[in-house]
């Protein structure tokens, strides 16, 4: 799957262990993942804090120049070599805040999981692997991610990487797992990873 034509399905669905309801499915995946390695449930590749102008889409071009405003006027993806590994220069840790939250990319009544909500659903899997994600009620699957410095797709089929709202420092936090193991860990905002929306 390239890019998702049109808004992302919404469909709620409630792990039982928390009690939090989420979408079903990562944004820009066309449906449910029926296995840890299907194609069309593996959606975008999101830069933390920006929201959906293309830049998101698998076959979006990429740029070395770096945005000076938050909402930048292009969809491309844009590389970012050099540190804090931005995409936004100067950084803006305000972004992807709450509901209301500047560039929210997720639907009406949901927004971005905080650290501390991603980590609650992990805690909550049968196995703290990629076994354990995919047996969730959430169905997670290894979409793979984008690489900050040079654009390229890497790890389809072995990492499952999703963004948080939280940041840390330069830096943001996000949930990774694969057959080896998950956890909680923060990387350069200008990675393109996958975002799965939380019920306010």
């Amino acid at each position: 799957m390239n890019c998702a034509v049109g808004p992302t399905a919404v469909v709620n669905v409630i792990n039982p262990s928390t009690g939090r309801s989420w979408m079903d499915r990562n944004l820009g995946a066309s449906q449910v993942a029926t296995s840890l390695t299907d194609v069309d449930a593996y959606g975008d590749f999101y830069q933390w804090g920006r929201g959906s102008d293309g830049h998101q889409c698998r076959t979006a071009a990429a740029t070395t120049t770096l945005s000076s405003v938050s909402q930048p006027i292009h969809d491309d993806f844009i590389i970012a070599p050099a540190a804090p590994n931005d995409w936004l220069s100067p950084q803006n840790q305000n972004l992807w805040q709450g509901l209301n939250g500047v560039n929210n990319p997720c639907p009406t009544t949901y927004r971005l999981p905080t650290a501390a909500e991603l980590s609650a659903e992990q805690l909550s899997w049968t196995s703290n692997n990629s076994v354990g994600a995919f047996a969730s009620p959430l169905k997670w699957c290894l979409a793979g991610a984008r690489y900050n410095t040079n654009g390229s797709i890497n790890q389809v089929g072995f990492y499952g990487i999703h963004w948080s709202s939280t940041a840390f420092g330069a830096y943001s936090t996000h949930l990774y797992f694969n057959n080896g193991g998950a956890a909680m860990t923060d990387n350069s905002r200008a990675a393109g990873f996958s975002v799965r929306c939380i019920k306010h």
